[in-house]
């Protein structure tokens, strides 16, 4: 798609140093380009839409009165920063956003000097945003101004909690700046979302309240003691007469808000009295997700990100295969949770803040009072499952792996060691595409590994998903992992009858004799096809090809058998290849005399890149080609 150079404004702008040459007057303008731009090119380049339409004035505000990079921005969840992206001398590059070594779907430093932190996952910025403040102050950067922009319900976040508490009491000038949009990717959820609906603060009280307390401390008669204990008098009177404590200023963070976060001249406005001022301070802002594109503010989840669609008709252009396509892990997910809830009256299902995307939402439909979504908050929502299952309930919790892995301890401790029945439902395992590396679900398998009273499974098809939905919630199984893929699997007929699988035993999906395959979950389709292709190039050549299933218990009976057999054996799986299923395989055939030749293929130890997961796999060497050359390479 050839770049719109018809805009007034926006092909002058190569760094935010060129958006600080104009009038403040002109910066409505230059938001409307802003957002123009945006919907142009992910009409055509596929990526998130909704949120990014959203931050437009608060971006061109940010970047307006603020010296960036020498300032810091530090983004929450970063694909509200499209308009960043474009801001900060990206926007010739912006076609190739998401793309094969194209420009990152989320702000990073190893990018931009504009990029001040990683911000793929929620709720982070005010922590980061804090030691670069407190780290300002220690170097005598008393000019350098930090900034915290959070929002898309990342404030349910407990690491953002945590924040605030420390924020508190550690001398900083920091500025938050909370975009309360009411939403996250679904709709927002919980008690601080209805906190923020309901809290109001007068404009003119808290510029009056600002300008008096300038001049006090000019005159030298307000000092930093005396202003905190101003603040909390303050905050008491306005506790008795509104009947509203406002949890900010109760933190000792100076509270300005609520406005209208489509203004940019207003926010310039705002933005230039409050950013010298010294100590934490809040600004809060009402955006719209979706804002300026009608179809996106009317259905803000579904243009969260919608893939490509018509501008004019605001229709979502779904190419449709010539040949029939097989269903999604997710929505098998979903349909068996359904269907085993209706069996069983103790399932219940949890999911932190992704109802739609994991198919919660059709468990939430069908059973509004056995499903859950507690916001962004996987540790949370791992031990609000615990509990739970301590109760007698069986809960479902399915967390993106990715994502899981901020609820690491709370699996270890809150689950594992009491052995709960909580089956915890991986999505998004292996590589994942376009997001990137914050987002590949890499390091389940081998991080998980080690935890006492695990079972971890992986399916090898939608129909085995089932199956292992099934045997998880049967009586004794205890905590029970399942990791399976985004999107779709293999032509498989997946509404097979539910069975229990025997947990701790594989497959062997194909008998051979001179190499052993050995795959955990969908990979094994991949692998499967590798091995005919391997076969009929070589012919004489017999491959087999053993269904790992479950990472933990291994199948030892299987094992040992493989270990006689064969003097070569190829390990695969869409995980790290460090402390994975391969080294797995490793470590029991040394421990048990065993010492055939292992080629372990898997994730590499560095951060996959983004692009389509098909390039992905060729690159890191998990594509069929690939795994056939690596099955010929061996001499026999």
């Amino acid at each position: 798609m050839e770049r719109d150079n018809s805009f007034k404004y926006l092909q002058h702008i190569n760094s935010p140093a060129d958006l600080r040459k104009l009038r403040v007057d002109e910066l409505p303008a230059v938001c409307d380009e802003l957002r123009r731009d945006i919907i142009n090119e992910l009409a055509d380049n596929p990526g998130h839409f909704a949120s990014s339409l959203g931050t437009v004035e608060i971006t061109v505000a940010m970047h307006y009165v603020f010296n960036t990079p020498y300032d810091r921005i530090v983004w929450d969840v970063g694909h509200q920063a499209y308009g960043h992206k474009i801001l900060t001398g990206r926007r010739d590059a912006f076609h190739t956003n998401r793309k094969l070594h194209g420009i990152r779907p989320f702000p990073s430093p190893d990018e931009s000097e504009y990029d001040t932190f990683a911000c793929g996952h929620a709720s982070n910025s005010i922590s980061a945003a804090l030691g670069m403040s407190l780290a300002a102050v220690k170097k005598g950067e008393n000019d350098r101004h930090v900034v915290a922009l959070i929002g898309d319900g990342s404030m349910s976040g407990g690491l953002a909690f945590e924040g605030l508490n420390n924020v508190s009491d550690t001398p900083n000038n920091m500025l938050i700046i909370l975009n309360d949009n009411h939403m996250s990717i679904d709709r927002a959820v919980g008690g601080m979302k209805e906190y923020l609906l309901h809290l109001h603060t007068s404009n003119w009280y808290n510029r009056m309240r600002f300008r008096i307390s300038q001049k006090l401390t000019e005159w030298g008669v307000l000092n930093e003691s005396r202003r905190q204990a101003v603040l909390r008098f303050n905050n008491s009177v306005k506790s008795l007469l509104a009947n509203q404590q406002n949890i900010f200023e109760g933190l000792n963070i100076r509270y300005f808000g609520p406005t209208n976060g489509h203004n940019v001249i207003e926010l310039v406005r705002i933005l230039n009295e409050i950013k010298d001022m010294k100590g934490p301070k809040l600004l809060h802002i009402h955006t719209h997700k979706g804002m300026g594109y009608k179809p996106a503010m009317e259905n803000a989840t579904v243009w969260h990100a919608p893939g490509k669609f018509c501008i004019e008709s605001g229709e979502r252009i779904i190419e449709k295969p010539a040949e029939p396509q097989p269903p999604k892990f997710q929505d098998v997910f979903g349909e068996t949770l359904l269907e085993l809830a209706r069996q069983n009256d103790r399932i219940v299902g949890v999911t932190p803040a992704m109802p739609t995307g994991c198919s919660m939402n059709i468990l939430m439909k069908a059973m509004p009072d056995r499903a859950f979504d507690v916001g962004i908050a996987e540790g949370h929502a791992v031990t609000f499952s615990a509990g739970m299952a301590k109760e007698g309930m069986q809960p479902f919790c399915n967390i993106y792996s990715a994502f899981a892995q901020r609820a690491y301890d709370n699996v270890i401790h809150d689950a594992a060691l009491l052995n709960l029945p909580v089956v915890l439902c991986l999505d998004r395992a292996g590589l994942v595409g376009e997001d990137g590396p914050t987002h590949h679900g890499a390091f389940d398998l081998a991080s998980l590994r080690p935890v006492p009273n695990l079972t971890i499974a992986s399916p090898y098809d939608e129909a085995e998903l089932r199956r292992l939905m099934y045997t998880a919630q049967l009586p004794g199984k205890g905590t029970f992992v399942i990791r399976y893929p985004r999107g779709r699997g293999s032509m498989v007929d997946w509404r097979c009858p539910l069975e229990e699988v025997p947990v701790g035993k594989g497959r062997v999906m194909k008998e051979g004799t001179d190499v052993a395959v050995i795959t955990l979950g969908p990979i094994g389709t991949t692998a499967a096809e590798a091995i005919r292709k391997a076969e009929s190039q070589r012919p004489g050549l017999s491959v087999a090809h053993y269904d790992l299933r479950f990472l933990k218990p291994l199948d030892e009976e299987m094992l040992t058998a493989i270990g006689q057999r064969f003097s070569h054996i190829i390990t695969i799986e869409d995980g790290a290849r460090m402390g994975g299923m391969g080294s797995a395989v490793l470590e029991w055939m040394d421990d048990h005399g065993f010492h055939p030749e292992i080629k372990r293929l898997g994730l590499p130890d560095h951060f996959v890149e983004h692009g389509a997961v098909g390039e992905l796999r060729r690159i890191v060497g998990l594509d069929e080609h690939t795994i056939c050359e690596e099955i010929l390479s061996i001499k026999y």
